[in-house]
């Protein structure tokens, strides 16, 4: 049912698009975009992972995206604009630094309304709308409201539009028809732009992995559109909520707060949300890797209301069915599966009967012998090797604060006295994991100050952006010596 997932070496860099230098307080799909794209030629990279490109939602985050179909107006390319006549060429540009969200997002949002007022959408627009229409019909009513409400969530809009009422819709639909059109055609822009970005990629033997959050934000255009597909109650907040139980590193665990799925009515409706999102991560990227795939298996529910996550339950998931379900849509699945932390032998027979890769993380590894993300405990080669994720601190950073029973063992492991960051590079190479993938802040050799995300954190988060002046010819040679060296 799904593909066989196991494919050649190969190797890669994770950087997410906003994390680009751009000219305008945010990296964009513009030339920057396509700059990227010819380094991981020239560095013999085959592989560009982002994150989530949604428009974000809470905490700026693309894990927090206020729809799982829609993309972040942020991307847009400012530079495309200018150039087809919509935008005035002697726009006034950001210093280069970190994102600041608010600031860089009000920027792309006056420009796409002055675009917008500029231009007259074709053919093209209408065949996009019509095809795109099972979510962006409800995503740009959501978001045309959500403009109208001040940014209020949707469960606290009048009765009539939170309970998707027919004549309140219509009413909406008919006093907002142009801003709905403003939001359906920046999707239009966005979907050009990556697309355009992504054909760069495939001429030049890249492909795109792509990262799909198993679970949705409860403000969003989805659990809005979708409500009989979620625990709700009658005023449409969740009844239980996602998190990941009390372990090692958290005495209460992690409380996500996301609405959980009603897999029951999901299954009544032949999985039909899930074969769209599907349907639609695989127009966007080659290969899709799913965040907290363990929730297939069993999800941690959590009773809306408690303080921690320490109060949950595990309840069963839907399991291989859903996956059957996709693939007798969809065909073969490029899936890998994020299985990290705590998982059960059931997660990894699942994962196995689907042939899914699953990840492995160095900066796990250095315990024990017997550690499995040790590149000696790879057993089969379906693995993703990454130096850390977006969740972990960097390398340098890692190492910075490594215990010192955990330095003493990566020396011994690497056979080195003194450890650097390409010593980790350089053995997730070498690993028989087919893929190794490695955060473009490890090739620059940056510290904890360059971090994309710090989980449990609200603030401070996926600002990081790389100075366009780092991709050199010698870092994309010692890059290329490394792909050649061990055959990816």
């Amino acid at each position: 049912m799904t593909r066989d997932n196991k494919k050649e070496r190969a190797a890669g860099i994770l950087l997410h698009p906003t994390s680009l230098p751009g000219r305008f307080g945010a990296g964009d799909l513009g030339c920057e975009a396509f700059e990227f794209v010819r380094f991981l030629e020239k560095a013999g990279q085959r592989i560009w992972q982002v994150l989530p490109l949604g428009p974000t939602g809470g905490g700026d985050s693309p894990y927090s995206a206020v729809s799982a179909f829609a993309g972040d107006p942020l991307l847009v390319s400012t530079e495309r604009l200018v150039e087809e006549g919509l935008l005035d060429p002697d726009l006034p540009e950001s210093q280069p630094g970190l994102v600041e969200y608010a600031t860089a997002t009000a920027v792309k949002m006056g420009q796409l309304r002055e675009a917008y007022g500029r231009a007259e959408p074709g053919e093209g627009f209408d065949d996009f709308r019509e095809r795109h229409g099972y979510w962006l019909d409800d995503y740009a009513l959501y978001a045309a409201l959500k403009t109208k409400m001040d940014g209020v969530p949707w469960n606290r809009w009048e009765t009539g539009l939170r309970e998707r009422e027919p004549e309140a819709l219509a009413r909406a639909r008919r006093g907002l028809a142009e801003e709905i059109r403003f939001h359906e055609y920046f999707q239009y822009l966005f979907f050009q732009d990556w697309e355009r970005v992504r054909k760069e990629a495939g001429a030049r033997g890249v492909e795109v992995v792509g990262d799909l959050p198993i679970f949705v934000s409860h403000d969003s255009a989805d659990v809005w559109a979708n409500q009989r597909l979620f625990h709700l109650d009658g005023r449409g907040e969740p009844t239980v909520v996602a998190g990941v139980p009390p372990d090692y590193f958290s005495e209460t665990g992690q409380l996500w707060g996301n609405p959980l799925y009603d897999w029951g009515r999901m299954r009544e409706e032949g999985y039909r949300w899930w074969v769209e999102r599907i349907r639609m991560a695989l127009t966007l990227y080659d290969t899709v890797r799913i965040d907290h795939f363990r929730g297939f298996e069993a999800y941690w529910e959590v009773p809306t209301g408690e303080k921690t996550a320490a109060g949950g339950r595990w309840v069963k998931g839907p399991g291989r069915e859903v996956f059957d379900a996709l693939a007798a849509r969809l065909g073969e699945l490029p899936i890998i599966a994020e299985d990290l932390g705590e998982i059960t032998a059931e997660v990894e027979e699942l994962r196995d009967t689907l042939s899914l890769p699953g990840m492995k993380v160095l900066q796990f590894a250095f315990s024990s012998p017997d550690n499995p993300h040790l590149p000696h405990n790879y057993e089969g080669g379906n693995w993703v090797v990454y130096t850390g994720t977006h969740d972990n601190d960097t390398t340098a950073g890692w190492w910075a604060s490594a215990a010192p029973e955990e330095r003493s063992f990566t020396r011994r492991y690497l056979g080195k006295e003194y450890v650097i960051v390409w010593d980790l590079v350089r053995l997730a190479y070498s690993s028989t994991a087919a893929r190794a993938i490695v955060p473009m802040q490890d090739l620059l050799g940056l510290g904890t100050e360059t971090r994309m995300n710090t989980p449990g954190t609200v603030s401070g988060n996926w600002t990081w952006r790389l100075d366009g002046a780092a991709l050199t010819d010698e870092l994309a040679v010692r890059l290329r010596n490394l792909v050649e060296t061990y055959g990816r």
